[in-house]
């Protein structure tokens, strides 16, 4: 790649460019002097072009400082918010002379408002170890929506403290003035600290109930092979159980009728009758089609995180705050902004009502709190562990409720668990210890209870012992990218005896799984597991698939399994 880029860099230099951006936040991984090695001698190659060369890094502190300064390049970024690594070397082995530094000193991540006091003592010391210093964001601000400006329906206090995207550079602008001896500047500098000294979304109760836990909360009352007995004999289920992740198709209809909703336009009970005809006409389906548990459809849901930031208190969404997800799909990430309580039922009705209608188990459907936190925007001024304990606390008291109204299956859903583990692995422990424990807290259901927790697209053979911690009876994973070989993961991990959902199709795809492609992927995974262990199902929510697509994927996925079960009943 290397002469592809020096040819790139010509020709910029040829177009009048003399200053070039680069982006290498792999420099903050764990890496070695071999990697090392090749980064030197490629920024040398692409050094004798002639163009100035900056060089980012961000996201955590760069693996190797002395080798990170001593790159042949004309300036070098570093972010100071996400660590403080990267400021403990500036000290200790300053900044090399002939190089501008580039000092990300504004969170380009999180959207509260800097502590600007702060951050202008921190650049008049930073002044003094470089020589030619550049203040900047510390890492891009696509993780921000644009602006504030539009939110009007924000919980009171809480604009005031937010900065987006284009506030980000203001507060940079702002910086400067002040170094360069504004008033103004000086002044906006001092009242930024107020915000940051008075309390804000505080919940004694809440306090309380962290202050309170005890090691017993974090355990079920029984271990999983007493629970999974009674959980046999209670929900009575055939070899290999069909279901779903949770999500059908959100038609236009759908999406159109929530919007009506929203903008008051229908009113509550007619939208709650919307919502529950919509339930009869899934669970019909799906009586129809003989999955074995069944799911509510989840039409009430926009997103697995947002829905819920709508019904608990400390955490606030926005109208207009979109940023990007993956591709070119976006979402608007809630912002936890004080102590997480649940003051109702958030599932409950929607749930219960769709049991009311089948004989056949229904499962309770929940987004984890390792994924809520992971997809929000969250507040620094408690330890992260903390808030993930207390969304946990929230979901609990929804498991009770769920529990009380005669829900048998539970599923928890945590695609993030594995997302929000920090880049370098000496870092992991810390970070698995809460993520797993705020998981096994909201989960302390009852034995006869069975647990599900759902994850996607995850790297297990790193995590496979963490996820085994979680505690949970039965998870669903993705299998059909890889015709099952995932499965090795749990191969490899001796003693394994959860429950396990096999994704046994792609539904980001539209094409129609046949029943030999399905099949393929269950006959890989009773080479490795117990069949006992397995479980049959998509490899994730059906959301945004059609109705067309849907149907028969299902249908061949109940018929396989069907055909499968007597070949095993008999023998073959």
């Amino acid at each position: 790649l290397v002469p592809v880029y020096r040819e790139v860099l010509l020709s910029l230099r040829n177009a009048g460019c003399q200053r070039v951006h680069f982006e290498e936040p792999a420099l903050v991984l764990d890496t070695e002097d071999w990697h090392w090695d090749l980064v030197e001698e490629a920024y040398r190659e692409l050094s004798q072009t002639g163009v100035s060369l900056a060089l980012f890094t961000y996201y955590d502190s760069v693996s190797n400082y002395e080798r990170f300064v001593s790159l042949p390049v004309q300036s070098l970024h570093l972010d100071l918010v996400s660590n403080r690594e990267n400021l403990e070397n500036l000290r200790k082995h300053g900044f090399p002379a002939d190089k501008g530094l580039i000092a990300g000193v504004i969170n380009g991540r999180q959207p509260w408002k800097a502590n600007l006091r702060k951050k202008l003592k921190l650049v008049e010391e930073l002044s003094k170890i470089a020589e030619n210093l550049v203040i900047s964001n510390s890492c891009p601000l696509y993780h921000l929506p644009v602006t504030v400006e539009p939110e009007e329906d924000l919980p009171e206090g809480l604009k005031e403290r937010l900065s987006f995207a284009k506030e980000k550079l203001g507060e940079l602008k702002t910086l400067r003035d002040a170094l360069n001896g504004s008033e103004s500047a000086v002044e906006k500098v001092k009242e930024s600290e107020k915000i940051h000294t008075e309390a804000f979304g505080e919940n004694p109760e809440v306090r309380k109930r962290i202050t309170s836990l005890r090691d017993e909360d974090f355990r079920r009352d029984l271990p999983y092979r007493e629970r999974e007995k009674i959980q046999r004999e209670e929900l009575k289920l055939p070899l290999f159980p069909t279901t779903t992740i949770g999500s059908f198709p959100q038609t236009e209809e759908v999406r159109k009728k929530r919007t009506a909703y929203r903008n008051g336009r229908i009113s509550e009970e007619e939208y709650r009758d919307f919502i529950r005809k919509q339930i009869e006409q899934v669970i019909s389906f799906q009586e129809d089609v003989g999955l074995d548990v069944l799911v509510h459809g989840e039409f009430e849901r926009t997103d697995m995180v947002e829905f819920f930031a709508f019904k608990l208190d400390g955490i606030a969404t926005t109208k207009h705050g979109w940023v990007l997800s993956y591709g070119s799909r976006v979402y608007r990430p809630p912002i936890i902004y004080g102590d997480v309580s649940r003051p109702g039922p958030m599932t409950l009705e929607e749930i219960t009502y769709a049991q009311s209608l089948t004989d056949k188990p229904v499962k309770g459907m929940l987004t984890g709190p390792v994924t809520i936190l992971n997809w929000s925007y969250y507040r620094e001024d408690v330890p992260k562990k903390e808030i993930a304990y207390q969304i946990a606390l929230a979901l609990l008291d929804e498991v009770r409720d769920l529990e009380e109204a005669g829900i048998k299956i539970i599923q928890i859903d945590e695609p993030a668990f594995r997302e929000g583990v920090p880049l370098k692995r000496r870092d992991w422990q810390e970070y698995f210890s809460w993520a797993v424990k705020a998981f096994r807290l909201c989960s302390r259901a009852r034995p006869r209870t069975q647990i599900h927790t759902h994850m996607c697209y995850s790297e297990f053979n790193e995590i496979i012992e963490f996820i085994y911690q979680m505690d949970f009876d039965v998870i669903s994973i993705e299998a059909s990218r890889s015709k099952g070989e995932i499965i090795e993961a749990f191969e490899r991990f001796k003693g394994w005896d959860r429950q396990i959902g096999i994704g046994v199709y792609d539904i980001h795809s539209p094409a129609i799984p046949t029943k030999e492609e399905m099949k393929l992927v269950v006959e890989r995974a009773m080479k490795v597991l117990p069949r006992e262990l397995l479980w049959v199902n998509p490899d994730c929510g059906l959301k945004t698939r059609r109705w067309e697509e849907v149907e028969p994927a299902l249908r061949n996925m109940v018929e396989m399994t069907r055909e499968l079960r007597e070949e095993v009943h008999a023998g073959v």
